[in-house]
């Protein structure tokens, strides 16, 4: 019973070892620009930009594979970020992208819905909940409005809401203008 005990805990010892050695050896680093670029992205991951998902595309503007104004969802406040982050010049979103829209979630009209479950299968944040030959909704806060789920519904039950500016979905634009420090001894405020 003893030597069983002590195999054991060297086994487990053995093992632990071989574990942390494996961590040390194998240890991927992520890359804080790629971070840092996503996120400033929109997380819709709707493939606008030719790329899966955000993750993918933050990788690729880090390695210079793709430009910064690829992302429609992210509009022109996201591209302006995305340029002072990179230090490059600002770009118009590109048009073979999408257009900037207002931001919206979906919306499934329950009464004319089938059940198909292709709205389910095409979402790529497990926003829709339902099943096979029953009815479906949309999880609103879960809802990026990326507009996957409405070209393989077969009976047009799904609709793109624009969701309302509230003190909840409010947020502070991207400044437009350059802010200038105020200059000491100038004006009749100076002492």
């Amino acid at each position: 019973m003893l030597a069983t005990i002590i195999v054991m805990a060297l086994g487990a010892v053995v093992l632990g070892a071989a574990l942390g050695y494996a961590a040390v050896k194998f240890k991927v680093e992520g890359d804080p620009l790629v971070d840092k670029i996503d996120a400033i992205l929109p997380q819709t991951q709707c493939g606008q930009c030719g790329f899966p998902g955000c993750k993918p595309y933050a990788q690729a503007i880090a390695k210079g594979e793709a430009d910064i104004n690829q992302c429609a969802p992210g509009g022109e406040e996201g591209i302006r970020m995305l340029a002072d982050l990179l230090g490059r010049e600002y770009k118009p979103l590109s048009a073979e992208h999408g257009v900037e829209k207002p931001k919206s979630v979906a919306f499934i009209a329950e009464a004319t819905c089938i059940g198909c479950t292709l709205c389910i299968q095409a979402c790529p944040v497990d926003a829709i909940i339902g099943a096979a030959k029953q009815m479906h909704t949309i999880v609103p806060s879960l809802c990026t409005g990326c507009e996957l789920c409405v070209p393989p519904c077969p009976v047009d039950c799904i609709a793109m809401v624009a969701v309302g500016e509230s003190v909840d979905t409010w947020k502070w634009k991207y400044p437009v203008f350059e802010i200038k420090p105020a200059m000491a001894g100038k004006g009749k405020w100076a002492a």
